[in-house]
């Protein structure tokens, strides 16, 4: 097989086939640097045609934690309370840029898995205003004292 672009599924079939006959190449040899490129074309084109979504902050989050044996009590430097840990961790809380931060630098969660573009955030409970949609008075001084 000659090495070239992976355009179309048969190449991406003929790529897989060469690399399963190349998989017990000795290292530093041909074969071995034949294998290496023909990886990274399969998966260049594996990319292309099916790329990976991007982890939720909060599965990576959880993912961190069970990689690391971590329990909630030890993300307290993080989050500061156990409830806000418990709000956060139930999508009821959203992150601060702090939080990112904190988890990024001290846990070493890559930042595109922790900051979602607003499209894809999940919707949060919103509180009423108690008086939505009325105008509020604005708080005027009287006519008899003018500001000058």
């Amino acid at each position: 097989m000659d090495i070239r672009p992976i355009a179309t599924d048969d190449d991406y079939k003929a790529a897989l086939a060469e690399i399963k006959r190349l998989w017990a190449a000795e290292a530093d040899s041909p074969q071995a640097q034949k294998l290496e490129v023909l990886a990274m074309l399969a998966q260049n084109y594996e990319r292309r045609r099916a790329p990976l979504p991007k982890a939720d902050p909060i599965e990576a989050i959880k993912f961190r934690m069970d990689q690391q044996g971590l329990s909630r009590k030890d993300l307290l430097p993080i989050f500061g309370t156990t409830a806000r840990i418990s709000e956060i961790l139930s999508g009821k809380r959203p992150l601060t840029l702090e939080m990112v931060q904190k988890l990024h630098f001290r846990l070493g969660i890559p930042l595109d898995s922790l900051v979602v573009p607003e499209r894809r955030r999940a919707k949060l409970p919103t509180t009423r205003r108690k008086h939505q949609g009325k105008r509020h008075r604005q708080h005027r001084a009287p006519d008899s004292m003018p500001f000058r």
